[in-house]
């Protein structure tokens, strides 16, 4: 495959697509430690058959983005948080987690590297980094691998939104996410795997994704599709679902933190049944990729509970979408430590 040109983009139509960049960050583990780490031209992994990421799904990933700025410069956003995620997610899956500050670092170096592909500001796009790590060598029984790759490759990806921040409806399935001590805390593939059947079906149906409800009773509001669900009630708090088996969303976070400190709302992490949907006057699904998508309705058993509007984005929602987006991309003053400037 051929290097992606940077004259050849067109930045206004950018969708969510792999394309080979010409650097990449490449680690490996062997020996006991990290080593022969820096920058590659090389896009393909050279892995045994053996490899434990291959047989016994023992990889994991993070997703996080560089944003060019008005002035020109370009920033990322809470790469420290990535960097703990990605060490947890490890621990669970017995890796040996990529030392936190050298994983920053290495994001930024990515960046600086594939800086012409940073898409110019105004056009909605961002960098977008792909960190991960899988067990390799020659393996065949059910243990940790010895051996680790760990990588981080870029791409430009388009506006989430295409034409204009829209509300779509979702559909609660029977199928589940994560088991409650399972790896649903966990950034892992098995997770992914697990969810496309369920993420098929609720397409075909005509839903943007399902809803995951809580493995235990399939009472409670787990997550929405890959992303973290969030609700405003009608007395303006902000509430999002609390349990053992939720991803602990970068962008969730951010969200809890400014409604609290930038709106003055009350925040809470806790049960959010499904049969009390009518508590909420606004709701959405938060992650990196679109930061908030609003959730005009959700179809449970049959019937279709709308909150806000079908067509139209709540004032609570758009006023958090525009302050996350604008301080994602410079226009917004951040709280201490939030970016991180590539220099």
């Amino acid at each position: 495959m051929a290097k992606q040109v940077a004259s050849d983009i067109d930045w206004n139509n950018l969708g969510f697509d792999y394309m080979d960049l010409p650097y990449r960050f490449r680690a490996y583990y062997h020996d006991g430690k990290w080593q022969d780490a820096g920058l590659t031209e090389d896009s393909t992994l050279h892995i045994s058959e053996g490899s434990t990421a291959l047989h016994y799904g023992q990889a994991d990933f993070e997703g996080m983005k560089a944003y060019r700025t008005k002035s020109g410069e370009i920033q990322l956003f809470r790469p420290d948080r990535n960097a703990k995620r990605m060490k947890d997610s490890c621990t669970r899956l017995l890796m040996p987690a990529f030392p936190e500050d050298q994983f920053v670092q290495a994001a930024k170096e990515v960046v600086k590297a594939n800086a012409d592909f940073v898409p110019p500001y105004g056009t909605g796009g961002t960098l977008y980094l792909r960190p991960l790590m899988i067990g390799v060598g020659g393996n065949i029984g059910v243990h940790a691998a010895d051996e680790y790759i760990f990588t981080i490759f870029a791409m430009p990806v388009g506006s989430y939104f295409k034409g204009g921040m829209v509300p779509t409806n979702f559909i609660t399935s029977d199928f589940d996410r994560a088991a409650h001590k399972g790896t649903g805390q966990s950034k892992v593939g098995g997770n992914y795997a697990a969810s496309l059947l369920p993420g098929d079906e609720a397409h075909k149906n005509g839903f943007s994704d399902c809803i995951y409800l809580d493995p235990v009773n399939h009472e409670k509001i787990e997550e929405v599709g890959s992303a973290n669900f969030f609700g405003i009630t009608k007395d303006n708090k902000f509430i999002t679902p609390k349990s053992p088996s939720i991803l602990p969303s970068i962008t969730k976070y951010s969200l809890l933190w400014l409604a609290k400190n930038r709106l003055g709302l009350e925040v809470e992490e806790g049960d959010v049944y499904i049969d009390q949907l009518d508590q909420f006057t606004e709701a959405g699904a938060c992650g990196t990729a679109a930061v908030i998508s609003p959730i005009g309705g959700i179809s449970h058993h049959g019937n279709l509970h709308v909150f806000y509007s079908e067509t139209e984005v709540g004032p609570i929602t758009t006023q958090l979408y525009d302050m996350l987006t604008g301080i994602q991309f410079g226009d917004v003053e951040a709280p201490e430590g939030w970016v991180q400037k590539v220099e």
